[in-house]
């Protein structure tokens, strides 16, 4: 891999070095280098003689398919800011981002159109729509198949410097509304050149892709692989496991990636045991996105091929993805751990003071590295509670051991006070995995009168016959009284966010129909 300063240089170097090679596959499409380059070429010169300069926002609203790939590059190329929506947004919310971004264009397909209507896109007055396979007709559309057509070698070369904003990236909203990450061309490419590092990818590399571009992972998979001129192979259809893991097999797939509740899904709901054998490419499944209990971690080192590694990650969309890595040779010792920082990356835990705390001790952890983000758009406050001269301050909680290696037990600001007693629900969730009856939970703190809150556990049950009292019964084995839920209820399934990670706001919400 060929050191980058521009993001959009890793296709361009990639298309030289291997142009009749497969870039992208998805479904009955596959597109070379060359093509996806030659085409992302092409809509930037589009873009830029349609007045898109540095700096002007472009939103990027569709769901993986190549067309992403090349409008991704493209802007980039153009020198714009990608600004990627999450396919699940909501008419208000893209009213209000649309509103604070001031985008100069956006690329999406007919899919989204019943949005741009509901969102009034007419009445906001876009310079610049792009949409592949129009159905409807906006002011100022254009339709992909007339924009994007056989390609240009050459695309424009406006002045960028690794300094200059390639991308905001907004965050779930988890704990409030969505903020806008801004992430530099430098922190990308800072962060993208460590993972391949870390996971010693190469051109051989394939990829299968379940995770959405528009989540900081997914993206991260997309930038790490054109980086090395490897392969991506797009599958939009993770509701049915056994074609994904089909697939995998078929194009020899080296890389699989998910957060925790793809892996619980594929171990329970698909027929990933049965097949385990046939996947003599897989050279590793790497996890992040959030906290996965030790018990799915064993479950799935014991379920994937011996050759197979499992590499847990931590990080953030303020970090351009990655902050650690969990080696696999440390996976057995270590195995609740996060891991080390990646190269690049410093990560201490402080105090409340900014004080480094004494190992084994807990505290905030704390990075810094060239792949932090700039800040927060347009939210100077926001950006000053998470950035000062120590780095970038993650809201989670740990410590670290005397090998150097990090934990994380949970968010500073998701703790649940039930009759005096501060509780970590993550703490709880581990223990209902531990039970050997759950395939997910969540752990929700809602109002009681003579607790202040009590816990409700929402579970995914594995077993037909497993019952919440049996659940109960279980867990009283593993939990002082005061860390039990006062109430078990199953579910079928647990709400999700488009980047698949469980939506706790409307497990609450489901929680609070029910009483």
């Amino acid at each position: 891999m060929q050191a980058t300063a521009l993001v959009h240089q890793y296709l361009e170097q990639s298309a030289a070095r291997y142009p009749a090679k497969t870039a992208v596959v998805h479904d009955d499409v596959r597109a070379t280098y060359a093509q996806i380059e030659h085409q992302a070429n092409e809509l930037a010169w589009f873009l830029t003689d349609n007045r898109v300069s540095v700096g002007d926002r472009v939103i990027l609203l569709s769901g993986n398919c190549i067309e992403y790939v090349i409008g991704y590059y493209a802007a980039l190329k153009a020198g714009a800011v990608v600004v990627p929506f999450s396919t699940d947004i909501k008419p208000d919310s893209f009213t209000a981002l649309y509103e604070e971004l001031a985008p100069k264009a956006i690329i999406t397909s007919f899919r989204f159109e019943r949005l741009l209507k509901a969102a009034r896109i007419d009445a906001l007055q876009p310079e610049l729509l792009i949409v592949k396979a129009p159905k409807a007709n906006f002011g100022n559309q254009h339709a992909w198949d007339d924009v994007v057509t056989e390609g240009r070698p050459q695309g424009p070369s406006p002045a960028l410097s690794p300094d200059a904003l390639a991308s905001i990236i907004y965050t779930s909203g988890s704990t409030g509304n969505p903020k806008g990450v801004m992430l530099t061309h430098g922190n990308i490419t800072a962060n993208t050149a460590s993972i391949c590092q870390y996971l010693a990818l190469t051109a051989d590399d394939i990829q299968m892709v379940v995770l959405p571009f528009f989540y900081v992972m997914g993206k991260s998979l997309l930038n790490t692989h054109m980086a090395v001129g490897g392969t991506v192979v797009l599958n939009n259809k993770f509701a049915f496991p056994a074609g994904v893991l089909n697939q995998m097999v078929a194009e020899q797939v080296t890389g699989f990636s998910g957060v925790p509740s793809t892996y619980a899904h594929l171990l329970h709901r698909s027929p990933l045991r049965k097949m385990r054998d046939q996947f003599e490419t897989l050279r590793y499944c790497s996890q992040a996105g959030g906290h996965m209990s030790r018990q799915l971690k064993q479950e799935l080192a014991r379920t994937l091929p011996a050759h197979t590694d499992l590499i847990i990650m931590y990080g953030a969309t303020e970090a351009s993805a990655r902050l650690t890595y969990l080696h696999p040779d440390d996976f057995d010792a270590k195995m609740t751990s996060i891991g080390k920082p990646i190269p690049g990356v410093t990560l201490r835990v402080l105090d409340s003071r900014g004080n480094v705390v004494a190992q084994g001790e807990k505290g905030e952890l704390v990075a810094s590295g060239a792949n932090i983000m700039q800040g927060y758009w347009q939210a100077p406050g926001a950006t000053r509670t998470v950035l000062d001269a120590n780095g970038y301050h993650t809201g989670d909680m740990g410590y670290q051991d005397a090998d150097g290696f990090f934990f994380v037990n949970g968010r500073k600001d998701n703790l649940v006070k039930v009759g005096g007693h501060r509780i970590n629900p993550q703490e709880v969730e581990d223990a209902i995995d531990g039970t050997g009856l759950s395939v997910e939970a969540a752990v929700i703190g809602v109002p009681d009168p003579l607790l202040g809150n009590k816990l409700v556990g929402l579970v995914v049950a594995k077993e037909t016959q497993a019952s919440p009292t049996l659940l109960m019964q279980r867990l009283a084995d593993k939990l002082p009284k005061y860390k039990l839920p006062a109430e078990i209820r199953f579910a079928r399934t647990l709400p999700k966010k488009a980047n698949s990670k469980v939506d706790r706001f409307k497990c609450a919400a489901i929680i609070a129909e029910k009483k």
